[in-house]
């Protein structure tokens, strides 16, 4: 298992949570061996794996966390029949359990305004909280790239920002003035009395000057979404789902919101085409005299 994560990492450039949930999703698939007396790998059959899955079937989990195990153990029999541990995979043609596509759930434009109005910019804290909730609306960032920027990824000059997203692809992606004049506030006013060590790279830091956590980031926003009074189960990533949908919104094409969000598969991005498309009917409900 160790080479295989290993394997993960190096040969495939997965990020450090994918590679933490391989992991898990693989401890959890050998302690079932190990409760059934199965001494090896080479020992396993799709029949222990069917029993695996039906397992997790009847304690509850979902559809996509079964269908995540199963993508699991696939690629690491995958990786053993390589390794020639293996004289077959096993888990080559189980089927993947049928997932109801959910719609994310978006923030409409005035409750973004609110929420992006609440942190108070007369104090550095302020100052950097502003900056950062601009700065993840603008872009549509995940929270993972937020609080791994450093200083040299945000070309305020050139109104660029440059983000490392999964499996370590690069791309760039424009800045709006609003989150310009933002963090410049917070580089020229805020982060220079948070420093405490100035080798520090991190573009966000916590009050102790350290680079902020994405646990930080999230009771932040939850702090400022109490504060504008949004009775909704708010994450990070629904500020990344309410910049894709605002976006196509306002007529952005389908690509171009791709490549700003980092979606190696454009079948991803064309979920919040279905969330427009639920807008417009609503509109023509709304307003059609014959609706």
């Amino acid at each position: 298992m160790k080479d295989y994560i290993y394997h993960l990492s190096v040969e495939k450039g997965l990020a450090d949570n994918t590679l933490e949930s391989y992991q898990r999703d693989l401890k959890k698939y050998v302690s079932f061996l190990q409760k059934n007396n199965v001494q090896c790998f080479k020992e396993t059959s799709r029949k222990q794996i069917t029993d695996y899955l039906n397992l997790q079937h009847e304690n509850g989990l979902a559809p996509s966390s079964i269908s995540r195990s199963l993508a699991s153990l696939r690629s690491f029999y995958q990786f053993l029949l390589k390794e020639q541990v293996m004289q077959e995979n096993p888990a080559t043609d189980l089927e993947t359990p049928r997932m109801e596509k959910k719609l994310p759930h978006v923030l409409s434009f005035s409750d973004i305004e609110l929420l992006l109005e609440q942190p108070q910019t007369n104090c550095e804290i302020g100052m950097r909280d502003k900056a950062m909730l601009e700065l993840i609306y603008a872009t549509g960032i995940r929270v993972s790239e937020l609080v791994s920027l450093n200083l040299n990824h945000a070309n305020i000059k050139m109104g660029f920002l440059r983000c490392d997203g999964k499996g370590g692809k690069e791309r760039m992606i424009p800045l709006g003035s609003v989150a310009i004049h933002c963090l410049q506030d917070y580089l020229a006013r805020s982060r220079r009395k948070l420093l405490k060590n100035q080798d520090e790279k991190a573009l966000f830091l916590n009050q102790h000057g350290k680079r902020l956590t994405r646990q930080g980031f999230w009771k932040i926003l939850k702090k400022y979404v109490l504060r504008a009074g949004i009775n909704a189960d708010i994450t990070p990533h629904t500020l990344r789902h309410s910049f894709a949908t605002h976006l196509l919104e306002n007529g952005a094409d389908l690509r171009s919101v791709q490549e700003m969000l980092g979606h190696a598969d454009i079948s991803t991005t064309q979920i919040y085409t279905q969330l427009t498309r639920k807008k417009i009917k609503e509109v023509y409900d709304q307003a059609h005299p014959r609706a």
